[in-house]
């Protein structure tokens, strides 16, 4: 049976846990959006020298694993004169990594607008820059929206590794009151009952957006 008592009694530091949470997911989802889109235009390029890093550092990331890339950042980085501390380092590898999933989400939604809407925009006299920006990315928006808000689920959930490189959000925040309540079911209970929120919270707000969208489109 659960504790209610030390649920009620614990809630408030589990709650600001839970703050810190969503203030370190939105924070990365800003820089993943920012790091993902210049991947993805770079990795369209015909210029090889801004293709192939683009090309790179998305196979890099998609080939290790989060938890190594947030060591390398927080312990290796420091060795090199680099020492961002745990907020920083946790955000910048959040990022990063989410960046890396949302450039393959942006170039397969740049590519799936027809070839046709390039070739107007260009009989039309514009630049290719202008041209991207004005008619391709709005009409990729209606399709890389659903997977984008997919990378945002996936991230807040992420976000309890950086427990690992000692940010205390909410999954540090349980297993330090464990420690003192020895009651790990009602903390790990209530941690889940906090992540979940935060995870349905952001899955409305992305539907809202999505038909908002849609509905604009239409208009």
């Amino acid at each position: 049976m659960l504790d209610w008592t030390i649920i009620i009694h614990y809630f408030p530091f589990l709650a600001k846990g839970a703050i810190l949470t969503l203030k370190i997911s939105i924070l990365s989802l800003v820089l993943g959006l920012i790091f993902g889109l210049v991947a993805a235009l770079c990795k369209l390029a015909a210029n090889p020298f801004l293709r192939w890093p683009a090309m790179f550092y998305i196979w890099l990331i998609r080939s290790t694993p989060l938890l190594v890339q947030l060591f390398i950042i927080y312990f290796g980085f420091p060795q090199m004169g680099i020492d961002l501390g745990p907020f920083a380092s946790g955000v910048l590898g959040l990022a990063l990594n989410v960046g890396a999933y949302n450039a393959e989400t942006i170039r397969g939604g740049i590519i799936s607008v027809p070839k046709g809407q390039t070739e107007a925009a260009r009989s039309l006299g514009m630049s290719g820059a202008l041209s991207m920006r004005k008619i391709i990315l709005p009409q990729a928006l209606r399709i890389i929206i659903p997977p984008l808000g997919n990378n945002f689920v996936i991230l807040i959930k992420d976000t309890s590794l950086v427990s690992t490189i000692t940010l205390v959000e909410l999954t540090l925040t349980a297993q330090r009151l464990i420690g003192s309540t020895y009651k790990p079911f009602e903390m790990y209970v209530m941690a889940a009952a906090l992540y979940a929120v935060l995870t349905t919270a952001a899955s409305l707000l992305l539907t809202w957006v999505e038909r908002r969208t849609r509905k604009e489109a239409r208009a």
